[in-house]
């Protein structure tokens, strides 16, 4: 094991609260009779659906699928009959077409799908079964993962990091994943280093988390090249971007990725998940869920299959104590908070935190007093109060100018903000006017173009 003590420059102590659930098992959450299966569940382009209303359906039968190549397919959770295709909506706080599918409760696998073993395929086979399989990254982000695995060939990957950091408060399935499914995730990073053709990886795991340390380190012992490494516990140690940095003293530039320094991050949650599909065939059709909180009656780690609507999840927590005043999708510090209890477990749903008015409680915000707090904590070096200021006024150059795209929307500039001012929500507004500013840009140029 190797010890780095030496941390990212800014960051945060939040109350981690973990201890809800950091002692529960995995449990199996109850299969519903109806699951809603959103056509798009990643980062990039959404699916086509390949099922119509009235089809007989399979559990893990490829449902949807991808209009481009970053995309990844959707599969049923569920052996049943679609009941309908229709826009529901998300947890991503959008409305999308979903497939809406009535459960037989038989279970019934798509007998296409067949076990295999890593010794048997080729790199190019593995990043093929990756991708039919739908698997995106598990810690939240959803990219899809045979992208990330597949680098353009000007960059040469030397290193590979395995985050099991989960600096989230409140969340803990990745930490039992870690106890409970160790080999899992050694056996899903030794297919990653098979395609990136690499030698050298690290799994980072803070320092507040021994037993899964142990239980990794017990997993990877006789594994050449991999090594378990012990990080400083701050929030956002599961950065990729700061993980890099502290495990390999490497600097992502400024608008680049992982692979501009020769490497690649990816979640021990995907990497379980490359696993499982490798060695069953069995598509990306459930994900492990945090369901914490102080509302909820018994929080738990669930296995939940993927269309789940979050009441049903709730439900198999015993419901509530007391009504929530916030439910969130995902952690407190970058998770999505929800308007309705109707929205369906994704890929990417993490966790399902149910706050009381206590844990909920958000001071108005007043005038900032310039103590420059955010800067300091800021893990990308920016000055967020000023982003914020030209993106309160509708100064989106300004705030490009400042570098508002290299945020990497952690929240830990509104978190030690002693006047509560609106520092990440204001900033996530500018990033997504000039993601828009960019694209109507580029529409224009090639207009021009086409006209010469």
């Amino acid at each position: 094991m190797l010890n780095k003590r030496s941390s990212f420059t800014g960051g945060i102590h939040p109350p981690y609260s973990k201890g809800l659930t950091k002692a529960k098992q995995i449990e199996l959450c109850k299969v519903p009779e109806l699951v809603t299966i959103p056509l798009q569940q990643n980062i990039g382009a959404p699916c086509q659906s390949l099922v119509k209303k009235g089809d007989k359906i399979l559990l893990g039968q490829k449902i949807g699928q991808p209009r481009g190549y970053v995309s990844a397919p959707v599969h049923s959770s569920v052996s049943g009959s679609v009941k309908s295709i229709e826009t529901a909506d998300l947890p991503t706080g959008v409305r999308f077409p979903c497939v809406i599918i009535e459960n037989d409760g038989s279970d019934t696998l798509d007998p296409s799908i067949k076990p295999g073993k890593l010794e048997d395929f080729s790199r190019e086979e593995l990043i093929n079964i990756i991708m039919e399989s739908g698997i995106v990254g598990m810690g939240g982000a959803a990219f899809p993962t045979h992208v990330k695995l597949s680098p353009p060939s000007d960059k040469t990957i030397d290193t590979v990091i395995l985050n099991g950091s989960e600096c989230e408060p409140y969340l803990t399935s990745d930490y039992r994943l870690m106890i409970e499914k160790p080999d899992d995730i050694i056996y899903g990073l030794k297919v990653i280093m098979k395609i990136l053709d690499v030698s050298k990886a690290f799994i980072g795991i803070e320092d507040d988390k021994p037993d899964a340390i142990y239980a990794i380190e017990a997993a990877s012992k006789d594994e050449s090249g991999i090594n378990v490494v012990k990080l400083h516990t701050k929030y956002p140690q599961g950065a990729e971007k700061q993980m890099i940095q502290v495990i390999l003293g490497r600097q992502v530039p400024s608008g680049g990725l992982p692979m501009d320094v020769g490497t690649e991050v990816n979640n021990v949650g995907t990497a379980a998940a490359i696993a499982e599909t490798v060695k069953t065939g069995k598509p990306l059709y459930q994900r492990i869920v945090t369901v914490s909180g102080g509302a909820v009656r018994e929080p738990k780690n669930l296995m939940v299959r993927i269309g789940t609507s979050f009441k049903d999840v709730i439900d198999c927590c015993g419901g509530w104590i007391e009504e929530p005043v916030k439910v969130i999708a995902g952690g407190p510090m970058m998770g999505c908070a929800q308007h309705t209890l109707i929205v369906p477990v994704m890929k990417g749903t993490s966790g399902i935190l149910l706050f009381t008015e206590k844990e909920a409680y958000e001071r108005e915000p007043s005038n900032c007093i310039r103590c420059a707090r955010c800067v300091e904590v800021c893990p990308i070096r920016l000055a967020p109060l000023y982003i914020s200021a030209h993106s309160l006024k509708g100064n989106m150059e300004e705030a490009e100018k400042l570098n508002a795209m290299d945020c990497i929307e952690c929240g830990s500039c509104s978190y030690i903000c002693p006047a509560s001012r609106p520092l990440l929500p204001s900033i996530m507004v500018a990033k997504k006017a000039i993601i828009a500013d960019r694209k109507r840009q580029a529409e224009a140029d090639q207009h021009r173009q086409n006209k010469r």
